[in-house]
């Protein structure tokens, strides 16, 4: 089983350090340190256990480190900064977990640009040595790269010429998007194995910077302390301990303190119930900063999230999510109102930061997500993002039979406005009802409103209400039709359809990569036995199939 959960204590291929308002984060791969233990981690080539401990790393650095403003990413070996995915692994690896290792991979990338963008907190890149494939995918996401200017440092993206697949971390979607690289420059760098340096980087916009060795150490430190100097992270304030997570895994369930998630294997469902707070969480700043990580709306992002990547690696058979809530739409909507109105604080900035990028990793699970309000649901504001995310709602017309709970109500609050937008930079109302201005007016004129099935349908908040009469039969049916479709075509179909509207970076990483993999990944020209991945540092070259489809 894989496990998500680790801390800087425990790690063995980062070294974290801090020195006033700028840390350094050096990459220090132990070669025997394999997540799967059966291949050697060389020239700081990393698998999906290096990933997770950098994803630590940035969220630790933004919660637990508000005085840090630039974070300075570089290597602690000598003349290499990375050789990119270990290729070994990708070789064994399956076809699902090479898709769910560059998914990962991506989202914690764009963890590094979101801090950037949105906390102040900026990231740089020092490549002193190779930066391969995805070595060089991970400098791309930071604000400024600076190069060594020795003769040897380069840069390079080799994954058509060397391995038969594309670099699966948004690096080419970085170079001509994000750098502006000119396309016929980016042809010639993603075609040629040895890579650019020195002049020839810096002229392409492959690098930002060219530094000699000698200057190296002050060069460094004076774009540290320039980036630190534009950023608004409050000096002086203390962070908040990140505390190991608690969780419970039992054969069919998983337990957290804020989400269960039930395992049905016979059906292939995952049910995920999210629990609103017992009672309002703290309404005021400083009483926020003393609960720190168990203010309900960072306890929920931190299990939400752990859940999610636990059944994306460790569950994958179960296809179908079941998204539900319960508790009291007060307490929900106040911890809403208290996120919206001290905004300007950098914890609860970090916290409603965190819930976006939670949501945005169910957006682009490869899962059917149904949600299903019922009597004892709390679909409000945070909580009714999981229902507007998912591909299709029920929302019970009434009562069951011989309950004595009252109707299901939906909520909307200011956070279902625009602080938790997707990854095409929409809210999920504006997605939901794209090119409809009058819906989405309709929509936020409810808001702080006690909706029932009758009025979110005539919004267009649920797609179906059925009454206790028809629902066992309508929900029964819509998941065991799932179960029977496809799961590729599946994954193609929602991934097409949830993120209508403009693209984005981020929509067309995810976009391509999941039709790229899911593609190349499986082709005899990367993985058949007489494939570039399979034949990779043998000595042999692979034989390809010269037919372009």
């Amino acid at each position: 089983m894989i496990d998500f959960r680790t801390r800087p204590d425990d790690y063995r291929h980062w070294r974290l350090s801090i020195d006033g308002a700028v840390a350094t984060l050096a990459l220090d791969v132990d070669e025997s340190g394999g997540i799967a233990g059966d291949y050697a981690l060389k020239l700081n080539s990393y698998d999906l256990g290096v990933d997770i401990e950098l994803a630590d790393a940035i969220q630790r650095l933004r919660f637990q480190h508000p005085e840090v403003r630039a974070v300075v990413l570089a290597s602690a070996k000598e003349r290499v900064f990375s050789a990119g995915a270990n290729i070994p692994m990708l070789a064994r690896a399956t076809h699902g977990d090479k898709v769910n290792f560059c998914k990962f991979t991506n989202e914690t990338r764009n963890a590094i640009e979101d801090a950037s963008a949105h906390s102040g907190q900026r990231w740089m890149t020092v490549i002193a040595g190779t930066a391969a494939g995805g070595g060089y995918e991970l400098a791309l996401a930071t604000d400024h790269i600076v190069l060594v200017d020795d003769g040897a440092t380069a840069v390079s993206l080799p994954e058509v010429p060397l391995l038969a697949v594309l670099p699966g971390t948004g690096g080419l979607t970085r170079v001509v998007d994000k750098r502006c690289v000119r396309r016929d420059r980016a042809d010639y760098f993603c075609t040629t194995g040895e890579g650019v340096r020195g002049r020839r980087a810096l002229e392409w916009k492959l690098v930002d910077e060219l530094v000699p060795r000698s200057r190296l150490e002050d060069a460094v430190a004076a774009r540290a302390g320039a980036l630190a100097a534009t950023s608004d992270r409050p000096a002086d304030a203390n962070g908040i301990v990140l505390p190991p997570l608690e969780r419970t895994l039992g054969d069919d369930a998983v337990e957290y303190g804020h989400v269960h998630v039930a395992l049905d294997r016979a059906r292939g469902t995952a049910t995920l119930t999210v629990s609103a707070p017992d009672e309002p969480p703290p309404a005021d700043a400083a009483a926020i900063h003393a609960a720190g990580a168990d203010f309900w709306p960072l306890a929920l992002a931190r299990e939400l999230d752990d859940a999610i990547l636990h059944l994306r690696f460790n569950e994958p058979a179960l296809g179908t999510w079941i998204l539900k809530t319960a508790g009291a739409a007060d307490n929900v909507a106040a911890a809403d109102a208290a996120l919206a109105a001290h905004s300007g604080d950098w914890l609860v900035r970090e916290i409603t930061l965190y819930l976006k990028r939670v949501l945005k990793r169910l957006d682009v699970s490869a899962r059917s997500l149904v949600a299903l309000i019922e009597p004892g649901s709390c679909f409000a504001g945070t909580l009714l993002e999981l229902a507007l995310a998912a591909d299709r709602s029920f929302m019970l017309d009434g009562s069951f039979e011989e309950s004595n709970l009252p109707p299901a109500t939906l909520r909307l609050t200011a956070m279902n406005t625009g602080p938790l937008p997707m990854a095409n930079g929409l809210s999920r109302l504006q997605s939901r009802f794209l090119d409809d201005a009058d819906a989405l007016a309709a929509a936020h004129d409810a808001l702080g409103s006690d909706l029932d099935a009758g009025a979110a349908e005539a919004l267009g908040l649920v797609t179906f209400a059925p009454d206790d009469i028809d629902w066992g039969d309508e929900v029964r049916i819509a998941i065991e039709a799932r179960a029977a479709f496809s799961p590729d075509a599946l994954s193609g179909m929602e991934a097409s359809l949830r993120f209508a509207g403009p693209e984005t970076l981020e929509t067309k990483i995810f976009g391509r990569l999941s039709a790229w993999q899911n593609w190349i990944f499986q082709r005899p020209n990367t993985t058949g036995p007489e494939g570039a991945l399979a034949l990779y540092g043998s000595g042999t070259q692979p034989s390809f199939d010269r037919n372009r489809v």
